[in-house]
């Protein structure tokens, strides 16, 4: 086992490995920006180390900081957490390359998976379904046509490197097919550095719905149910549960078993989630991450497992502490996001939290870093915190979370609380009866078109 991890990241999620680190005795570094002296996974760790000014890419994303980090501190292992760093293949090969172990997948399966035509073409190949279009990139306008005529309006077209909504086009008739397919094109470059496109057929009313998987890079894995995570704001993910709400046990072990024989196949290591949209019975795969996801504790209370302890362990070397037969659901799940956002624009709101009160009882989970008198600085990512509930039931999960909300005081700043506040008074909510579009067109008739 590890004597010492480096934790690459900042916020909640590095609070978060701190705390599975402790548990383990195990020593922690924390990394921090010059902006964030202050932050909480800075005073928890064991040491800390600034590696760079505010901005993101002269320090969280900055490989030879971080890399040096290791070096001076004597870490053996760095765990990347989730965002900046954890998809980043070279980042993986480079921590290798010094002799530190990466608490995650290989470069290579980061490789394969970051670039979504690879990933689809390889998880078609280990037998997992996938939505109907074309068979690899679409290098022209010309080729999009035949493809989007083949395939069936609508189609999406999808940057190959993109990720979090960004590059992602729809076309509805022929008519916008160009525009989109320049549009996304522009917007891959511009955000991933590569124009390369894809297209799919566009599903028109489908959940999104995730498989966690766990790999030992040995040949074993296993499934730890899926995550319903369609309430979505602009692709970005706001609510999730587990189990979902429409997939029966049955379902859940066909699909589960489908993606652990795949991970298993190619030896996958640690951590990772295999996404989907279902309708009408049926799953399209779209893409795999390489990482710890931010609504990972759901499947946490249902399962009662600690998923960045197991990382941990496999990346030591040990055996998964709990085989496909261990893991057998047990109640009902909740999460919601909590940001720095001030509505109905949701636009940024850092700032000085003047007061915080995180709500507590049975079957409540907050996970945040923030405290009274913290100052949220406005560089970074606006999540303060994850406020997650676990019932014995959807609907004592529910009631958890409406109680929770009430309970939990940010003063100072504004959050989207109210929101999640007013959303569990919808019907379509309280029957878990929600596909990708719903919160979108809900944010356009009840908060004047910010969906």
């Amino acid at each position: 086992m590890f004597d010492k991890i480096l934790i690459a990241n900042r916020g909640e999620i590095a609070l978060r490995v701190v705390r599975a680190c402790r548990e383990m005795d195990i020593a922690c570094v924390a990394v921090h920006s010059t902006a964030d002296t202050d932050a909480m996974h800075v005073r928890m760790a064991n040491e800390a180390v600034c590696i760079g000014p505010p901005s993101a890419t002269q320090s969280y994303l900055s490989m030879p900081n971080i890399i040096s980090a290791c070096e001076i501190t004597g870490a053996q292992a760095i765990h990347p957490g989730y965002g900046f760093l954890s998809e980043n293949a070279n980042f993986v090969q480079i921590v290798e390359d010094h002799d530190i172990t990466f608490i995650g997948p290989t470069a290579e399966h980061i490789r394969i998976m970051g670039d979504k035509i690879t990933a689809k073409e390889t998880m078609r190949d280990l037998g997992v379904p996938c939505v109907p279009g074309s068979d690899g990139g679409v290098p022209d306008l010309e080729t999009a046509k035949l493809v989007a005529e083949e395939v069936g309006f609508p189609v999406i077209i999808k940057a190959t490197a993109g990720g979090g909504g960004k590059g992602m086009k729809l076309a509805r008739t022929a008519a916008d097919l160009e525009s989109a397919f320049r549009t996304a094109r522009a917007e891959g470059k511009s955000n991933f550095g590569n124009p390369d496109v894809y297209i799919e057929k566009y599903l028109g009313n489908p959940r999104h719905i995730e498989i966690q998987v766990f790999g030992d890079g040995k040949g074993r894995a296993v499934h730890l149910g899926e995550r319903d995570c369609s309430l979505q704001r602009r692709h970005q993910k706001v609510f999730e549960e587990a189990p979902g709400p429409a997939i029966d046990a049955e379902t859940r072990a066909k699909i589960g078993q489908t993606c652990a024989e795949a991970v298993a196949r190619i030896n996958y290591i640690g951590a990772g989630t295999i996404e989907f949209l279902y309708e009408d019975g049926e799953f399209y795969f779209i893409e795999m991450n390489t990482r710890l996801q931010v609504e990972h504790p759901v499947t946490e209370a249902i399962f009662g497992v600690d998923l960045v302890r197991e990382q941990i362990r496999v990346a030591a070397g040990m055996e998964m502490s709990f085989t496909q037969e261990d893991l057998q659901v047990n109640g009902h799940a909740i999460e919601v996001r909590i940001n720095a956002e001030k509505l109905p624009n949701f636009s940024p709101s850092p700032g000085r939290i003047t007061q915080y009160h995180a709500p507590g009882g049975l079957g409540v989970r907050m996970d945040s870093a923030i405290y009274d008198g913290y100052s949220i600085p406005p560089f970074y990512d606006s999540l303060i915190g994850k406020l997650i509930v676990h019932g014995r039931d959807r609907p004592e999960a529910l009631a958890r979370l409406k109680r929770s909300l009430n309970e939990l005081i940010v003063d100072g700043i504004d959050t989207t609380v109210p929101l999640f506040r007013a959303l569990l008074e919808e019907e379509t909510v309280q029957s878990g009866n929600y596909t990708i579009h719903w919160l979108e067109k809900w944010l356009e008739t009840n908060l004047g078109g910010t969906g």
